[in-house]
């Protein structure tokens, strides 16, 4: 037996315990070099933009979901994404990857949680089985499928040809009215003409409709359909029934055949079939203005027929299904005893367990998935994984305590914990001390961030981490006092009967000219509280957590709006038009069309990005570079920091104050490290939504908004955010913030504490005072985490 052991324990395969990474150059790491124990819960962290990201998702799970996919046939690579090799020297030890990020889900009209995650699968099968009455298969209680009914010869060629006349039909679950949208769209016709114009005179108001538009304005002007002399009012009920619904119709427009279509159905088609946060600001803002959504009256919001709201089992019909609180739903079909799906009662039962396990009991199946924070939507992609029999497989996990409650911390400590004991590899990016102490293996990176970081600053375990004199080590134990002083309100902000969501008529009243801090668990009504009873009207500046949309031509410099007061100083100061100095306009390099690089698809290998060798990756036009503002040409000045940048238009030939406030901004949320011309694309987290803080700092409002502004954000980084609510403060605004980080709850003026639990079990208010007052309490949850983390 001790022979057998031996001969065991010095098998070439246990060799292979090390995920080892030699030379990593994605992005800002610098010839990283790191070894990850297999089969252990490592965590990775380091100020904001250090380079973890890099390291874990652009590296180790990049490289790894591409050796998976090279494995397919290249039919199959053919539709899937192709990522290139990261730029590495070494990655050996690599297992599957699945990647748990914090990704918003896609935002369709149509997709829910229960969508998302297969429970609606399931009750769908459930329903077609023991529903009555019966309507039909799964597909009858879909709201993603209509019904259909057809009819007529076809031809089967078999032998001799025959034709035979055949009907067909499908029973779908779609409501027919909102086509399982839920809501109906009323438009309002104001925002889309002037109707004392004609045609011809320029009526549409529509954003990108221009008078000499082939495919918009002309279709209508020239179709012969109208007359575009005639001003709109004096259309006949004909015209004005062609114009504004008329199906599409195939009409010459000098000699072309174009289709023309009602105003009506061509904007429900341009407009309202995408996902509003997609569009960009300017079209959503019209959108906003010329579109009521209400809820469908044929099927009370629901998305579902009415053959599949009538089909119910133990009173209970799919649309009740999905509308109950999660938690309630587990107990419902827990109490359902059928033999004849047991299997899928005990599937379902699994998966409506793990929501409630994972903290998303609160959550109903009919939610929009678009609706989800990020930390949501990530414990939602968690689901799938918890009951998996896989092991030996790599987690990777972007912090996933983004929109706990410390009191929830510790269920997901457990939950990774758990994954790492099945025998599986977790990774985690994490800047919480809690998740970060349970750590098997840390590797910390650093020291600074963007240029200065991208280093392995500390690798060991938690232990050394805290005596390693890294930013780190040294913020680990920081704790926030409560403050001695606290300001008093200059008046007060009345929320009366508020009913959103799961909020039951809450009264509270917001103290205005201080730092009012909103918390409780997750899903208590928060988000609820804030976004739907403070009215986003005029003095009010609302950051949500909305993601930033960009493509890899967006920076900081284009997002911020920087980029136009450097375009005029450059013009200016050369005597030439604003234009010549963007890369996405009359300034790019011809060769790239002002992207720095030649992109080559090769359709299911990896693309091929080579820098561009007429403009050297600089974007513009050689005959642009020769243009100097203070000594410089535009593409030094969009490679310059924002601290660099800020010294550079202070003073001197370049000062330029309009550009210079922009750069003071984003210094000020903590981005000086950033350069001007950096891809939106390549920011982490936590900077887009200190970029995101920083745009609406310019907005002229007296009462701020924010929705967790510590997410994302290093130990360090917090004291500098701390420090920033305060000037807001001290210069006359109030601040509200929806936070769950101790160190803001102790450094705020007033608390509002939401609870006592999620979902229906809160929506109250049970505590609202000063910090202190909430910490000698201790009567909540928050109270006796914040008591605990200040030492009271």
């Amino acid at each position: 037996m001790a022979t057998r052991k031996n001969t065991q324990s010095q098998h070439a395969a246990d060799s292979h315990e090390l995920i080892r990474v030699h030379g990593a150059r994605v992005n800002n790491l610098k010839d990283v070099s790191v070894e990850l124990p297999k089969r252990r819960l490592t965590v990775f962290t380091g100020v904001s933009g250090s380079g973890k990201s890099s390291l874990v998702f652009g590296t180790i799970a990049a490289e790894s979901q591409r050796l998976i996919n090279e494995t397919y046939s290249a039919f199959v690579q053919g539709f899937m994404p192709t990522p290139s090799r990261p730029e590495v020297d070494v990655l050996e030890g690599l297992t599957t990857a699945i990647i748990v990020d914090q990704q918003r889900m896609g935002a369709d009209p149509r997709s829910t949680v229960g969508t998302a995650t297969d429970a609606n699968a399931m009750l769908r099968i459930l329903f077609s089985r023991l529903g009555k009455p019966h309507i039909g298969p799964p597909g009858a209680y879909a709201f993603n499928v209509p019904s259909v009914r057809a009819s007529g010869a076809i031809t089967v060629e078999r032998g001799a040809k025959k034709a035979v006349k055949a009907t067909f039909s499908r029973t779908g679950g779609m409501c027919t009215r909102c086509e399982g949208r839920g809501t109906v769209s009323d438009i309002d016709l104001t925002q889309l003409y002037d109707d004392s114009k004609s045609l011809a005179e320029g009526a549409f108001t529509i954003p990108g409709w221009k008078s000499d538009s082939f495919w918009t304005v002309r279709v209508y002007a020239e179709s012969g359909l109208l007359d575009p002399d005639k001003p709109i009012r004096k259309y006949t009920k004909k015209e004005m029934h062609d114009f504004l619904h008329r199906e599409p119709t195939k009409v010459k427009v000098e000699g072309v055949n174009l289709t023309y279509e009602g105003l009506i159905p061509k904007i429900q088609k341009s407009f309202l079939s995408k996902d509003k946060e997609a569009l960009q600001p300017h079209i959503r803002a019209f959108v906003e203005r010329a579109v009521t959504f209400t809820t469908c009256p044929e099927c009370d919001g629901t998305r579902l027929s009415e053959g599949a709201r009538s089909s119910k089992i133990k009173r209970i019909s799919i649309a009740d299904a999905c509308a109950m609180q999660i938690s309630d739903l587990a107990a419902w079909v827990r109490g359902l005893d059928e033999p004849s799906v047991a299997p899928l009662l005990t599937a379902l039962q699994r998966t409506l367990d793990s929501f409630v396990e994972i903290g998303l009991g609160y959550l109903a199946l009919d939610r929009p998935a678009g609706t989800l924070s990020g930390g949501e939507a990530q414990r939602v992609k968690m689901i799938r994984h918890l009951g998996s029999s896989l092991t030996d497989t790599t987690y990777v996990f972007d912090e996933p305590t983004a929109g706990l409650h410390p009191h929830d911390i510790q269920r997901m400590n457990g939950l990774l914990l758990r994954l790492r004991d099945k025998g599986n590899t977790v990774l985690v990016v994490e800047h919480k001390p809690e998740t970060i102490a349970i750590a098997d293996h840390v590797v910390d990176l650093g020291p600074g961030a963007g240029a200065a970081g991208g280093a392995v600053c500390f690798e060991g375990t938690v232990e050394g981490l805290r005596t390693g004199g890294t930013v780190t080590g040294r913020h680990f134990d920081d704790r926030a006092s409560l403050k001695e002083t606290l300001r008093k309100p200059t008046g007060t902000l009345e929320i009366r009967g508020a009913a959103a969501n799961n909020l039951h008529d809450v009264d509270v009243d917001i103290p205005l000219g201080v730092l009012a801090v909103v918390t409780g668990v997750a899903g208590s009504g928060k988000s609820s509280l804030v976004h739907g009873s403070i009215p986003a009207g005029e003095g009010v500046v609302s950051v949500d957590q909305s993601p930033i949309r960009g493509s890899r031509r967006s920076n900081p410099a284009t997002y911020t709006g920087l980029l136009d007061p450097i375009r005029k100083a450059f013009a200016k100061a050369n005597g030439v038009k604003p234009a010549l100095f963007s890369a996405n306009s009359e300034g790019a390099c011809p060769t790239c069309n002002g992207v720095g690089v030649i992109y080559t698809d090769l359709a299911m290998m990896a693309g091929v990005a080579v820098t561009c060798e007429d403009c050297e990756g600089r974007r513009f036009d050689s005959s642009v570079l020769e243009y100097h503002l203070g000594g410089r040409d535009i593409s030094e000045v969009l490679a310059m920091s924002v601290s660099e940048a800020e010294e550079f238009f202070g003073s001197g030939e370049a000062h330029t104050p309009a550009a210079h406030r922009i750069l003071d901004r984003l210094a000020d949320v903590g981005l000086g490290y950033l350069s001007l011309g950096q891809p939106l694309t390549t920011l982490s987290g936590g900077e887009r939504q200190r970029l995101k803080l920083a745009t609406h700092m310019a907005e002229k409002g007296g009462v701020y908004v924010l929705d967790e502004p510590t997410n994302g954000l290093h130990l360090a980084d917090v004291e500098q955010l701390l420090g920033l609510l305060d000037r807001l403060v001290d210069s006359g605004k109030s601040v509200i913030v929806v936070e769950h980080h101790q160190a803001v709850m102790a450094h705020a003026d007033w608390i509002i504490d939401l609870g006592p639990g999620a979902g229906h079990d809160g929506g109250r208010i049970v505590f609202e005072g000063t910090p202190a007052d909430l910490v000698a309490a201790r009567s909540t949850l928050t109270g006796e985490h914040l008591a605990e983390y200040v030492g009271g």
